[in-house]
Formats: structure tokens, sequence, C-alpha cells
């Protein structure tokens, strides 16, 4: 097998200089990652295609994807194992995927030329901002907000993604029938969301009232190889899944 890990210190070539940097970011934090060759490979062959620019003003998705579709924001997509998935099982859908961290772009990148995927297009840019500055209101079919970091000190809740005011913001932006759907492994943070969510006057819950609102996992959502792990230790997940009225 060709190890693919760059030599200590050094980092791979080929990320085009033009890819959106994000320089302060509204709702996480960047944290330190490599990018592997395979990565850094993905960029320069597939990053033209399917890496957006951020650009203040209405999104056009049309001319973005080059079709008409249904069209789904996923905000933060980690390493893209479950993006890839969803795209692949739902070719009919268009989806716009906010993530930060270069690895996991690039690593996305990679699924999209591996698997021939055509229906991801990725900003690497904060999702707030491209909520706030290029996505009008009643223009997303869905949003996609899976495993957000818990933020577990209670002095770091406030730095959690699932705050009244983004839930206000994305509702408007859900056309009629839309729907918001977020899973988290971490119950306190399920709960929050629950919360949160509920207290949104737009958003109606679809989930099982007999199990305290939550949702069965809906088909297209795979188990990741983190989420296997965990479920095999006793551990929970909790999926939300919400629609716009």
């Amino acid at each position: 097998m060709t190890d693919n890990t760059p030599a200590e210190g050094k980092k791979p070539s080929g990320i085009p200089t033009d890819v959106p940097f994000l320089r302060t970011v509204k709702s996480y934090v960047l944290r330190a990652g490599r990018t592997t060759i395979g990565q850094a490979k993905a960029y320069e062959l597939y990053g033209p295609a399917n890496l957006l620019n951020y650009a203040p003003g209405a999104f056009n998705a049309p001319a973005a994807f080059g079709r008409t579709a249904p069209l789904i924001l996923e905000i933060g997509f980690g390493m893209g194992e479950a993006t890839a998935h969803i795209a692949k099982v739902r070719p009919d859908d268009n989806f716009l995927c906010c993530e930060v961290h270069e690895a996991g772009v690039g690593a996305l990148l990679k699924r999209i030329g591996e698997q021939d995927i055509h229906n991801i297009r990725i900003l690497r840019h904060d999702a707030v901002e491209v909520i706030d500055h290029m996505l009008p209101e009643d223009s997303l079919d869905g949003v996609h907000i899976f495993f957000p970091d818990p933020w577990h000190k209670t002095k770091h809740h406030k730095r959690r993604l699932l705050q009244a005011e983004l839930v206000n913001k994305l509702a408007k932006r859900l056309k009629l029938g839309g729907y918001l759907h977020c899973a988290t492994d971490w119950q306190p943070y399920a709960e929050q969301m629950m919360a949160v969510i509920s207290a949104e006057k737009l958003l109606v819950n679809t989930g099982d009232a007999a199990h305290g609102g939550y949702a069965t996992k809906p088909d297209y959502r795979p188990l990741t190889k983190f989420e296997n792990r965990g479920l095999k230790l006793g551990h929970g997940v909790w999926d939300l899944v919400f629609r716009r009225v």
C-alpha cells in the first residue's frame, strides 16, 4: 500500500491558491490536520468543477450545478463519507456543502472523483456567512447538520451551532415543506437541539412523540464507521427531523 502521508513538516503541493480560506470562523474552530497527497491531488483534479467561491449575492443553483433540482444545504461534512453516500442514493437532488477544514474538503473531493458524483458542490467557507449573504429565503428544500461539535463543557455551550438565531435563519430559507435534519451522538446536545428547534414557530416536528420527538434514522443517512463504533459501545444516536410550515 502506498503511503500518502507527507513528510513531517511538509505540506502537499497542488492545492489551488484561489480556494477560499476562512480567516474568522463564526460557529466553530479550525483544528490542525494534515492534508494527504491524495487529497491535494483531488483539489487539482476535481476542485475546478466542484469547489465554489464565496460570493455575496443570491446563489444561482442552476448555474452552479448545471441543472434545476431540489437544493439541500449541508453544514459541516467532516471527511465527507456520509455526504458522498447520500448524494449517490439521492441523485435527483443537489447538495451544497459547507466545510472549512482543508483535509475534509480534500477527502470529499477525492470521493467525488472516485465515485463519479456530479450533484455536490462545496463552499469552503463559514456556513453562517453563506446563509446570511448567499442564500435567500425560500431557497432550500432541506438542511443537513450531522454530528456538530457538542462543546461538552457548560461554559462552551454558547459555541454550539444549533442556537435559536441560526435555526430561525434556516427555517426562513426553507421552502414550505422543506426539512431540517440534525443528528448527534451526545444526548445533552440532542436535548438542547430538541428544545431550540421545537421553539421555532416555522418548523414542526415529524419525529415520534413516543420517543421524545426524535425521529427514526432516515434511510438515506448511513451509519458511519465512527457511529458504528459508538453503537457497539452502547452509545446512542439521536436524529431530529423538522419540516417548514
